[in-house]
């Protein structure tokens, strides 16, 4: 199984297809709903104003972000006694949720990867070969396993938006993932749907 360290280079994400496993190293930022709506509005689109450390953040995560991978996880976390966070439970968010914003984040923090399950849309695939950028399919059912891979937390940003919605900086090793959209326009998903539907249009054509 191929192994990649992040920062990942343009030329990385160009050579990965749809079906390879992937091993991820480095550091990546954990991002749901709220946290995509708030770079949008904040950074992107501009329609609302930043708020407090909003734009101290803002330089952090354009740092933080760039070359890096967004994963879509509300996790379990534990404080320990010495003061240093600890994922208990990391499993993917369901990532069609983050389909109106993903395409526009990813391009304007130069985002290379982004985790979840289930898949996401035109506009997300569109954005992967414009990018490039990819998408990475995370095992469901297996948040407590997930979690071993987080070796450090780095830190948090926006934990006013709650545990699971905000953006954890964290360090992983060989956290495996499997490429399901890829920046040369295939979607696993897509073959996936098509392939239902040509399904269910034969059980109804039945008599």
């Amino acid at each position: 199984m191929r192994e990649i360290t992040m920062p990942i280079s343009d030329e990385t994400i160009r050579s990965l297809n749809v079906g390879e496993p992937v091993l991820l190293t480095g550091v990546m930022v954990t991002g749901r709903d709220a946290a995509h709506k708030w770079l949008e509005e904040t950074f992107i689109k501009k329609t609302r104003a930043p708020q407090g450390d909003d734009e101290k953040i803002y330089e952090e995560l354009k740092k933080l972000l760039n070359g890096a991978v967004i994963y879509h996880c509300g996790p379990v976390v534990a404080k320990g006694e010495n003061g240093e966070y600890k994922f208990l439970a990391a499993g993917p968010t369901t990532s069609i949720r983050e389909e109106p914003y993903q395409a526009d984040v990813m391009k304007h923090f130069n985002v290379k990867g982004v985790i979840g399950k289930g898949g996401m849309g035109a506009k997300t695939l569109t954005g992967c070969q414009e990018g490039p950028f990819v998408y990475f399919h995370a095992i469901g059912g297996a948040a407590s396993y997930l979690a071993q891979t987080v070796t450090r937390v780095q830190g948090v940003f926006k934990m006013e938006f709650g545990v699971p919605e905000a953006m954890w900086v964290i360090e992983v090793r060989k956290f495996p993932v499997v490429v399901t959209m890829d920046s040369h326009g295939d979607s696993q998903h897509a073959v996936i749907d098509g392939q239902s539907k040509k399904v269910l249009d034969e059980l109804l054509a039945k008599p």
